[in-house]
Order: structure tokens, then C-alpha cells, then sequence
């Protein structure tokens, strides 16, 4: 018997997104039947996911070649081929925005991490590519550094949608968040409309895959859980804020949390563990066709997440007294995640370069 875990999840609120985009996906109907039969509302997408789909795939063969001849190369002809491949899935999730309210139903498309440290650049590429897709459900991709703060204030004050990736703690969520208020306060003082969406993109697994060797074995793959719900516990009572409630009132709309890196990496683990254990409303959980699949075969929903976030301080606690200093390793797992997404990004155009030479 098929799980109805999706449908579950998407009663009780929460929006289940794909963590994959590739053209095999769009011309075999495979996207089309998830969103059909597997409650797939929207799609996430990254440097690393089109690098393999293109290096180890001839899908985007014929595509480069048409964009060499057109003269384009590098980072331009990935962007032209993304942005062709997220706009057929935004037109495919244009429904869901639709009956929605304009809430759910966004694809996400990536900035240059070359530009971390250039917030003006960031700015202008984000708006760039959002203008040169055309799709209202299309969010731009930005790291949550300290040095993508300024540069998420300054899309959202420019009417860019913003997915705020590589956040990593409740800190991290709430330094996003503060951004993007500063972005619709900003708006509004100036007689602007406040509804520009966003989400907040927090990573699970790879708390859990560092500790793995520090903390004894009935610990494993906890701390993870017990981030995602500190960090839960914080949007709620943002949204409760007077700050937030005064914006709410000006036609601003939640920057929903996002549970981000929700393939279970531990084999010994469930294969559902980030997705049934962090299940709460009015948030979004973004997860590998892997994840989607065996969630869809055989998952479970046996609850909501409490508002408080449950028991996840007496977790902390326990991983405290382990000795994992856990505001260093928040620090150090954004930086490891930003060195990534620029090594993803040449590997990428690597890729891209080495099909162009091979297809000449």
C-alpha cells in the first residue's frame, strides 16, 4: 500500500518540494507526475545538481551547442539553460501559485557564488536573472552570510523574490529574517507594496553528519531534528512579533521557514527522518528524489511540530555537554557550505567547458 504521507504533510500545512531539476525530469513527465501523484509543490535547485546533470548526461548536449553558436559561454550559456529548465517547472507549479494565493508553487534558481563578497553585484545579477526568466514564482537564491545579509535586504527592497539559502541556526534564521523586514520596512516607507515572498532555507543533515564521531551512538542523528525545531520555535514567535504583525498589516506575507539538506545520510537511519520529524505548518521541506520517493513509498506523519519546539533544549544541552560547541560549528558549517557552492560552481562551468570542447 502507497503512503499517503505527502498528502498528509500538505493538510497539515506544509509545502513538499523537490531538491532537483534537471531536462530528463521536464521532457519524461517525471516532474509532472510528481506533482500529480506526489503532492510536489514547488522545486529547489543548485550549481551541484546541474553539474552532474550535464557532465554525466548528453540532456543539455544539443542546448550547448545552439548556445556556442549563438556566442554565449561560461557562466551566461549556464544561466540561459537554467533559467530555460526552471521556467518550464514554473509554468508546471504556476497552478499551485495560483490556488494558492501566490504562497506556494516556487522554483528557485541560484546567484553566482563568485559574487558572495559583492553585495551590489549579487543585487544586480539577481535582478537580472529574475527579470530575464519573467516568472512571478521565481525565487533568486542567496546565501544567508554575513556578507549575503546586505545584498537579501537590498533584492527584497527591489522587488526580488529571495530564497535565502545556507542558513544554518535559529542565529542565522533570525539575521535573514531581520534583513527581510529591512527590505519590506524599507519598501513601504516609501509607499511600495510589501508582498515580496521569501523563504529561509535552513540545513539539517549536515549537523548531524558532523557530530557523528563526537557524540555517543544514542545521540546520533538528533541534533539535526533539534535545530530545525529551535529555529521553528523562533519564526513562530517572529510572526507573533509586533514588528512582523504591523508589516502583516501592510500586506506583507511570512518568509516561510525552509527545511533544507533533508536526505537522511546515515544508512543506519530511517530514510525519512528529517521529513517526518519536522513536519509543521506554514513551512516548506525541500528534499533529493530519493527522499521524495521513499517518503511517498512509505512515510509517516505522526505528528505536528509543537510551536515551542518541543524538546529540542534538553538535546542542545545534551550535545553541549558532549563538548560540541554548537555557535562555533553553526559557523563553521556556513563557511564549509560557502566554500562548497563556489567549488560546485567551478566544477560547473568545468563541466560546461569541457562538453563545449568535446561538441565543437
Amino acid at each position: 500500500m502507497v503512503s499517503t504521507a505527502p498528502k498528509d504533510l500538505n493538510a497539515l500545512g506544509q509545502s513538499l518540494w523537490l531538491d532537483n531539476i534537471t531536462r530528463d525530469l521536464l521532457d519524461s513527465g517525471t516532474l509532472k507526475s510528481y506533482i500529480e501523484t506526489k503532492s510536489v509543490t514547488g522545486l529547489t535547485s543548485n550549481p551541484t545538481i546541474f553539474d552532474n546533470a550535464i557532465s554525466k548526461s548528453n540532456w543539455y548536449d544539443e542546448e550547448i551547442n545552439r548556445q556556442l553558436d549563438a556566442g554565449h559561454k561560461g557562466g551566461t550559456l549556464f544561466f540561459n539553460m537554467a533559467i530555460q529548465d526552471l521556467s518550464r517547472a514554473a509554468d508546471l507549479f504556476l497552478p499551485v501559485y495560483e490556488a494558492t494565493g501566490t504562497v506556494d508553487g516556487f522554483v528557485s534558481l541560484e546567484v553566482s557564488p563568485l559574487f558572495a563578497y559583492d553585495t551590489q553585484a549579487t543585487v544586480k545579477q539577481a535582478q537580472a536573472l529574475h527579470a530575464q526568466a519573467a516568472k512571478p514564482n521565481l525565487f533568486i537564491k542567496i546565501p544567508g552570510t554575513p556578507e549575503g545579509l546586505p545584498a537579501i535586504e537590498e533584492a527584497i527592497y527591489a522587488g526580488v523574490p529571495v530564497n535565502v539559502t545556507l542558513l544554518f541556526s535559529s542565529d542565522h534564521y533570525l539575521a535573514c529574517a531581520e534583513a527581510y523586514m529591512r527590505g519590506l520596512e524599507r519598501r513601504v516607507a516609501e509607499g511600495k507594496s510589501a508582498d515580496v515572498r521569501s523563504v529561509a532555507s535552513l540545513f539539517i543533515s549536515r549537523w548531524d553528519t558532523s557530530v557523528a564521531d563526537k557524540v555517543p551512538a544514542e545521540m546520533k542523528n538528533t541534533l539535526g531534528l533539534a535545530v530545525g525545531r529551535q529555529t521553528y520555535k523562533a519564526y513562530r514567535d517572529l510572526l507573533n512579533s509586533d514588528r512582523w504583525q504591523r508589516l502583516e498589516n501592510l500586506g506583507a506575507r511570512p518568509q516561510r521557514l525552509l527545511f533544507a539538506s533533508t536526505g537522511t545520510k546515515d544508512k543506519n537511519a530511517s530514510d525519512t527522518l528529517y521529513v517526518a520529524g519536522l513536519a509543521a505548518p506554514n513551512t516548506v521541506n525541500t528534499m533529493p528524489e530519493g527522499t521524495l520517493l521513499a517518503f511517498a513509498d512509505h512515510g509517516k506523519v505522526d505528528g505536528v511540530l509543537a510551536m515551542d519546539g518541543g524538546d529540542f533544549e534538553t538535546v542542545l544541552k545534551a550535545h553541549t555537554d558532549a563538548g560540541v560547541d554548537l555557535t562555533a560549528l553553526s559557523e563553521e558549517l556556513q563557511a564549509a557550505g560557502a566554500k562548497g557552492f563556489v567549488k560546485s560552481w567551478h566544477d560547473l562551468m568545468a563541466a560546461i567547458d569541457s562538453k563545449a570542447k568535446v561538441l565543437s
